[in-house]
Parts: C-alpha cells; structure tokens; sequence
C-alpha cells in the first residue's frame, strides 16, 4: 500500500503508541493523564492530515505552503486553546470518533479513485502495440453522429488490420484479447449510431419546415408532412424502409461474425498441436475477412443515411447559415477519401450544390460549394453527375461573370481543373465542354493575367493545362488569345509563380503547344528559350516527396518542350547558344541533378539528340559516341548505370 506524505517517522513514535496510520499498537489511552490524552490525540489529527484524500479542508496543500508547516500552527493553536478551556478532560468528546474506522472510510475513497485512474487513463498491456488499446478515451460529442461514426470506424479498421498481423506472427493471446475489444467496439459502434440517428430521425421529423410557397409565405410542415403532401412520401420512405431493414441485418451478422471470431481465438489458447492450429488459423483468417465485409457494408449503409440527411438539408434549406454549416460538413466528408466521394455524388450532392450555385441568394456561399464539387468530382460519378445537370454551363457563366469574385472565378477553375483532368478517362466524353471551351479557355486565360495571387494563378493555370490534354483546339484557342506571352510574363512574378507546382502547369501548357508550328515565333519572341533553359535547373526548396516528384515533372516537360520545339532551326541555334547542350549532357551523365529519374533521362536524351542533329559541333566527340550515336536504349542502360557501385 501506498505511504502517505509527510514524515512518517515522527508520526510512527508519538506519545500513547500510536502507529502509522493512527492504530493504538499495545495500550488505550487513559482518560486520567490529561497530558498524555491531548498530545495522542494531536498525534491522531496529525496522521489524519498526513493521508492523501481525506476529508478535511486542512489535508489541502496550499501553494508555497508545507505540510510540517501547517501540522506545527495547527498544534500551537490547538495548545493555547486547550490550555484556556476548564475541567480536567476538555478533549475527551473528541474520542467519541474512531480514527480507524475514519481511516478506512478515507481509504476506499482513495483506492476507489486510484482504480479508476487506471482503468480510465493507463495501458494494461505492457506490450507496443498497446497503446490503441485506448482509443476512443475523448471520443466526439453524443450530438455528432457523422463524426461519431467516422471515429468509430476509423477504430474497428484499425483493430482489423492489427488483428492480421497477430495472426500472421500466431500470438494467439494477442489476437484473442483484439478480438475481444473488436467486439466491444462493434457492439458500441452499433448501439451509438442506433441510439443517435432514432434521436435525429426523431428531431428531423418534429422540426417545422417552412419552405416557400408561391404567396412568399412560411408554413409550420415538418419535414415529413411536407413530403407527404408533396407526393414523395411513397418512394421516399419505401427507401428508408428497406434501407433501414438492410442495416438491421447486416448489424446482427456483424455481431454473430465478432462472437464467432472471439469464440475460435478463445479456443485457439488451449490447443498445443501445430497442425491444429494451422487449420484452424485458416478459419480464423476468413472469419476475420467476412468480418471485414460486413463491417464495411455496415458502414457505408450509415455513411449513407448521413449523406443524404446533409443533402436533403441543402436541397431544402433557403436559410444561408444552415446552408453554410450543411455544405461545410459535406466538404468534410469529402477530405475522407474516394469512397465517401461517391456516396455523396450517388445521393445526389452534385445536385444539391448546383442548385446553391445558380441562386443569387447564395452568392457568398459560391467558393465554398464549389470547392465541395471540385473535391467529389475526383470520381468519375462525380462527372457524371456534373454533365447530368449541366454543370458545365454554370462552370462558364460564373467564370465569364466579372461581376463574381476572384475567389469563386478561382475555384470555379479548380472544378474545370478536376473534371478535365486527364486521369479520368470519363472526362473524354464530355460533349458539354466542348460546346463550352471557348469561353471557358478565354475566361481562364484572363484569370491568369488578372491573377493576384499564386493560388488562384495556379488554380487557373492547372485547368489549362488539363483543357489542352482534352482537346488540341484548345492549343489553337491559347495560341489566338496571346496565352504563351501572358504565362512567360506571369514567370518573372515571383507573386503569381513562386513553386514548382505552378511552373509544373506552364511549362505542361507549353509542352503540349509546341506540337503546333506557329508556337516556335511566338516561344523565340517572347525569350521562351532561356525560361525553358531555366526549368532545366528546377531545384526543391524544402526537399519534400512532392516537392520533388513536382521538380522531376518540371525538368522532363521542360526537355520535352525542348525537343519539339528544336524541329524549328531558329529554337535550336538559339538553345545551343544559351548552353541548352551542356545542361542537358549534365542531366544525363549526373543521377543527382536529375533525383535519379529515368523519365527525365530519356527526355533528356531525346532533346540533346534533336539539337545534336541541327548543331553537332556543339558536342564533344565523347558526348557524340555515347549519348548521340548508340540507339536511344544503349545511352539510356549507359546513363542509368552510372550511379551503381559494385563494390
């Protein structure tokens, strides 16, 4: 057990044999010594004092203050008050309390907050892997079930994948005690989300809904009543119903699937035989894989359940902060990942969105509900959803609307960026853009020179970029509109081009113009050469991955562009002499310069050998015979091998 603070020494030998903790050891005290009565029962009230978690105010250490300190004021006062009181037995009263008995009230009170102390805050398991033991110890409030549920599922996938690596390594006791607390969260999971979503279904069907009517005035509907005048209530919760029944299902085989995997670990523990347990590891493997399923259809049946209460609250909402708060959350979801990317474009938040973007009311909204179209669009249910409406009509009517600000114009350009990217083989067919790409190419151009910031010149820049991989007029539109001298003069503006990220996006644009033969003049008038001589010479600032990988890109579109443009002997005699040659046969022969990429090699190589051919007295014989001369594939085995050491 614990000692208490203080000196326990002095309390050990006072007068009447008291011990430690106030336990008369071999005599009772007599009531006849007056002396001997008072000091053993200042002894008691010192010892009561000493033990942490007492009742009395005076076991309270005050700061600056110590414990002998106050046990010494507290006997001069109790000195000089005893000795002012009459009768030969002042303190006997005082006997009537039992100081063991006071003890061992004060003691469970003690042990009980030391129990759940660590119960609450401490790890039992000793192991490293224990410290998710504890996850959820500040979980969100009751009233946040999306986030409730979010967590809870971020925990159970974390429990499922440890699990599999206990089992890989048969730490049988390991894998037992998971599954258990995995069963403890599923069972917590389940009944949380139950208990919570009853409470919002409740709340969603009694709170009034007043949408406008065509007078202009407010009803006093609830949501349900409104559906059910509006005709919907059929489908509508015919849906609820069978989605509601769905999850029940799927709830209790969960539950079944836990108790299974809890039982067959628990009898994995007793069995000694290594064949046995082979066999049945197997089992437990695809218990734990059904489990796994079943657990991810129960959780996108209620992320589902979720979105559409967001959505059906930014259909209907025409208030500007429920509206605010509504598609702030939806952005949320849509930081989680893909698949919730497409829960919210399957319920219909594509939708609900461009209805916020085409009404004048929600204006100040505009930034933030496009910000949530540019982030599910990064799914091709997203564009779908975007052509169904015709997005893309209200994407270049708010980028042709000065009367906008650059904040939406910017993230306006962020959506065209994501839904032409060229990663998305859906974006091919979209037949809507091209009727569109004219103004949208000529509003983007613009927001480009206009740009007061590198975000939004980036932003503007990318979905050019984007826009010139999905079709080839638009290279011809870019060359009409004088884009290649607005983006060369947006280059020496350190406040619109400050990373590599939006050089990464010029010099694309660049690179897929140059296929053109007009692009040459234009290039050499603008003093294009030395800028792309430049990009060469990308370097990374903070070192990061991406930062990196952006550099890379840089450097082998920079020689890219290069080499298409060199088919003109203009670009090439200027690039020789700029020093253009002597760079490249850097790149090549040095991993270092080039962060060891063989996608900047080859383009390398392709560009010293289309210069090569226009200017060969450039070269050193040796650079001739073994970056030139051999085929494109021996230079390249040639310049890869390089940086290996066979030591």
């Amino acid at each position: 057990m614990r000692r208490p603070p203080g000196n326990g020494q002095a309390a050990s030998e006072g007068p009447g044999g008291w011990g430690l903790w106030g336990v008369q050891e071999s005599r009772r005290l007599c009531c006849a010594d007056h002396d001997r009565c008072q000091q053993a029962l200042l002894q008691i009230g010192i010892n009561m004092m000493a033990l942490p978690g007492g009742r009395h105010l005076d076991s309270i250490t005050l700061p600056g203050q110590r414990l002998e300190q106050r046990t010494s004021a507290w006997r001069q006062e109790r000195m000089q008050r005893n000795s002012e009181e009459k009768g030969p037995f002042p303190l006997l009263h005082l006997m009537q309390v039992d100081s063991v008995q006071r003890w061992m009230e004060d003691l469970k009170l003690m042990t009980e907050c030391e129990c759940m102390c660590v119960l609450q805050a401490k790890p039992i398991s000793l192991e490293e892997d224990a410290q998710g033991d504890l996850i959820l110890a500040g979980g969100p409030s009751p009233g946040d079930p999306l986030q409730l549920l979010l967590k809870r599922g971020w925990v159970i996938s974390t429990e499922l994948r440890r699990i599999g690596q206990k089992l890989a390594q048969d730490r049988w006791a390991r894998v037992h005690s998971m599954s258990v607390r995995l069963t403890c969260h599923a069972r917590s999971m389940v009944s949380e989300y139950s208990t919570v979503s009853r409470s919002s279904s409740q709340e969603m069907g009694q709170r009034p809904f007043s949408p406008s009517n065509k007078g202009g005035k407010k009803d006093g509907r609830t949501f349900t009543e409104f559906l059910l005048c509006a005709g919907h209530s059929a489908g509508f919760f015919k849906y609820v119903s069978h989605l509601n029944c769905t999850t029940c299902k799927i709830e209790k085989l969960l539950m079944e699937k836990c108790s299974e995997l809890s039982a067959v670990t628990e009898r994995c523990l007793q069995v000694e035989n290594e064949h046995v347990l082979k066999s049945m590891k197997a089992c437990v493997s695809e218990t734990l894989s059904t489990l796994g399923q079943h657990f991810g259809q129960l959780l996108e049946l209620a992320l589902t359940r979720e979105v559409q209460a967001l959505v059906r609250k930014i259909d209907a909402s025409d208030n500007i902060y429920t509206t605010e708060s509504t598609t702030g959350n939806l952005f949320s979801l849509t930081q989680e990942g893909a698949p919730l990317c497409r829960i919210i474009a399957k319920e219909g938040g594509v939708v609900a969105l461009f209805k916020v973007c085409r009404q004048d009311s929600f204006r100040c909204l505009y930034p933030q509900a496009l910000r949530t179209l540019a982030s599910i669009c990064c799914v091709e249910e997203g564009v779908h959803q975007l052509e169904k409406v015709d997005g893309v009509l209200c994407l270049a009517n708010i980028l042709t609307d000065d009367s906008h600000s650059e904040a939406t114009r910017a993230e306006a350009a962020a959506v065209v960026a994501q839904v032409t990217s060229p990663h998305l083989p859906v974006t091919q067919h979209l037949s809507s853009f091209l009727e569109s790409m004219e103004e949208i190419v000529t509003a983007l151009v613009k927001l480009c020179q206009e740009a007061s910031s590198g975000e939004v010149f980036l932003l503007a820049s990318a979905a050019l970029a984007n826009i010139t991989f999905f079709d080839t007029m638009a290279c011809e539109m870019l060359l009409q509109l004088n884009a290649i001298r607005v983006l060369l003069e947006a280059c020496s503006d350190k406040q619109r081009v400050d990373t590599p990220y939006t050089r990464d996006q010029i010099v694309t644009i660049l690179a897929n113009m140059s296929v053109l033969e007009q692009c040459a003049s234009d290039i050499i008038q603008e003093n294009g050469v030395q800028l792309i001589m430049g990009m060469l010479s990308e370097k990374p600032r903070s070192g990061t991955p991406a930062e990196v990988a952006a550099c890379e890109r840089v450097q082998q579109k920079a020689a890219v562009t290069l080499a298409r443009l060199s088919r003109d002997p203009d670009v090439a005699r200027e690039a020789v002499r700029l020093s253009c040659m002597s760079r490249l046969i850097e790149l090549c022969r040095s991993p270092s310069e080039r962060n060891s990429s063989d996608a900047v090699l080859v383009a390398c190589l392709a560009a010293l050998r289309r210069l090569a051919g226009v200017c060969p007295e450039g070269l050193q014989d040796s650079d001739f015979q073994q970056l030139v001369q051999p085929r494109l594939v021996d230079s390249f085995l040639l310049c890869s091998n390089m940086e290996e050491s066979f030591v």
